[in-house]
């Protein structure tokens, strides 16, 4: 197995620490060196009629794919177009009315060089993100970001890393502008990423849960021992207790029926209405799966009586939203 040392006074924490400090350093800096350049950017991209096509080379690059997965979730259609190939035909990807963002740290690379003058001929508008505020690309776009930063995190002040996060950085800055200036809100959000945990919490309902269990249910005057039968067949727990036009007025949970028996009662000739817990804990069956939740944490319960406008609709149960992963 290698083994590779460092020197006496730095540990691998200590290394760490540094990185994580002059980088946390760098982004701050950039806040301070916003200015109506920023604004503009934001305003170009939000009144543009077509997309943004973001473009770069090298890490970069992989940067830009970031800023785009990220503008297109959050309501910006954007389109990634990586720079080498952009001059080998994938410039015709840019239609008339796109604005075309170019993310580089020099400024100076040949392909930025060559793709740079392409784009003012079509006439897009062009705004650089750029470490170099006299490069090339910062001179010749029509829209300056200024991502510079005075060191890399490597020691040897060559590998993208401060830069990189830099750039990183700014592009959320834009697109949490974009979501605020076109009022992008969770339901928008939902549209765009059904899937994953993410997507339920911002559309599963709890109708959705409820109508997937059984509907265990008996009327006020119902015997104990047919609420027994209920809770057995329906296998959730428990019970809702109603009235002759389904309006809900308590449950019984295997809990009460343990307690019913530890207390010696005699349940001969008991009804429903006798032995249950009236105004249990409900949920409206249009509200969303994640508020279900919510309510089951801070009660420390473990199912809730679905109801709308007061009628008894059924039961969801945590487990059902541990099972979508709302957890």
């Amino acid at each position: 197995m290698l083994r590779f040392s460092l020197p006496m006074s730095q540990s691998l924490l200590d290394i760490a620490r540094q990185t994580i400090d002059l980088e946390s350093r760098s982004v701050a800096a950039l806040a301070d060196r916003l200015g109506p350049d920023f604004e503009r950017a934001v305003q170009a991209l939000a009144q543009t009629k077509g997309r943004v096509i973001i473009s770069g080379i090298g890490k970069s690059a992989v940067i830009a794919q970031k800023i785009v997965a990220t503008f297109n979730s959050t309501g910006t259609p954007a389109v990634f177009m990586h720079a080498a190939d952009a001059i080998h035909g994938d410039l015709g990807m840019i239609l008339p009315e796109d604005v075309v963002v170019l993310i580089s740290k020099s400024g100076e690379s040949p392909e930025i060089k060559t793709l740079v003058p392409l784009i003012r001929e079509f006439g897009n508008t062009l705004i650089a993100l750029s470490g170099k505020l006299d490069s090339y690309l910062a001179t010749h776009a029509d829209i300056v970001i200024d991502t510079v930063v005075e060191q890399e995190a490597c020691p040897n002040n060559l590998a993208p890393t401060t830069s990189t996060t830099a750039q990183l950085v700014m592009g959320d800055a834009l697109a949490i502008c974009l979501m605020k200036l076109r009022g992008f809100r969770s339901d928008d959000f939902a549209r765009v990423h059904p899937g994953g945990a993410l997507g339920k919490r911002l559309y599963l309902r709890v109708m959705d849960l409820a109508k997937a269990n059984e509907r265990p249910l008996v009327k006020s005057d119902a015997s104990v021992q047919a609420a027994i039968l209920e809770m057995t067949q329906k296998r959730l727990g428990v019970t809702a207790v109603v009235d002759g036009e389904d309006r809900l007025l308590g449950i019984i949970t295997d809990g009460d029926l343990r307690r019913m028996l530890e207390k010696g009662m005699d349940w001969n000739g008991m009804k429903a209405l006798d032995i249950m817990t009236p105004s249990p804990k409900t949920i409206e069956a249009d509200a969303l799966a994640v508020e279900a939740l919510e309510v089951l944490q801070d009660h420390s319960i473990t199912q809730l009586v679905v109801t709308a406008e007061g009628r008894y609709i059924g039961i969801v149960h945590l487990h059902d939203l541990v099972r979508e992963g709302l957890h």
